[in-house]
């Protein structure tokens, strides 16, 4: 189990620097077990939460700093741990989304399409049947009928505000699992800016 750390406030990390030398550093921001800032000898810097998966220990990357802040770096590391505690690999998960978004621009697929061929690329990183069908049926109750006829690249944050803001109050858990489900899109645009318009308006949702 990671060793538990004080939490450093966004100033503290502001103000971490590479004590020297020519290897990377990683440093314990505390919040989320395992998150790091990696630094780098030309000041670089990036989060990566250090986790087990399996039996095999894993760094994954979360994105570089400033541009993600300490308080997304911490959301980011939980829902990746949350997505393992659900024998999810966050790796593996994020290799077959950008290989579906991918196929999905490519050949201009409707969401529901990109959904289907997303599944079936992606069994590998369940390890659990029953959390790879509630995904898959929050999914079908929720997004399809709402803009699953659509074109990947043609969906707007309007409509998945549209599917989030109504169950998130009374149906917490199930909007959790949609915005864990949904994730994967905002990999690629145009769920990049719906991910960030979603965190400013509905509170932290995706």
């Amino acid at each position: 189990m990671p060793k538990v750390t004080d939490e450093l406030s966004a100033l503290d990390v502001k103000h971490l620097v590479h004590p020297g030398g020519s290897r990377n550093v990683l440093i314990s921001v505390g919040g989320v077990p395992g998150l790091h800032l990696q630094l780098t000898p030309k000041r670089g810097r990036s989060w990566v939460l250090r986790v087990k998966v399996g039996d095999a220990r894993r760094d994954i990357g979360l994105g570089g700093f400033p541009a993600v802040t300490l308080s997304q770096a911490r959301e980011k590391a939980r829902d990746a741990r949350d997505k393992i505690s659900q024998d999810i690999d966050p790796i593996e998960e994020d290799k077959a989304a950008k290989a579906a978004l991918a196929a999905a621009q490519r050949r201009g697929l409707t969401f529901a399409d990109a959904v289907d061929n997303y599944l079936s690329a992606k069994l590998g990183a369940f390890k659990n049947a029953k959390h790879r069908q509630q995904w898959q049926n929050t999914l079908e109750t929720y997004a399809k009928p709402a803009f699953g006829k659509m074109l990947v690249q043609d969906i707007a944050v309007q409509d998945v505000l549209g599917v989030l803001q109504p169950i998130w109050t009374e149906k917490t858990e199930t909007a959790s699992r949609l915005r864990g489900a949904s994730r994967p899109f905002c990999l690629g645009q145009p769920w990049q800016g719906i991910a960030r318009a979603t965190t400013r308006r509905v509170g932290q949702v995706i």
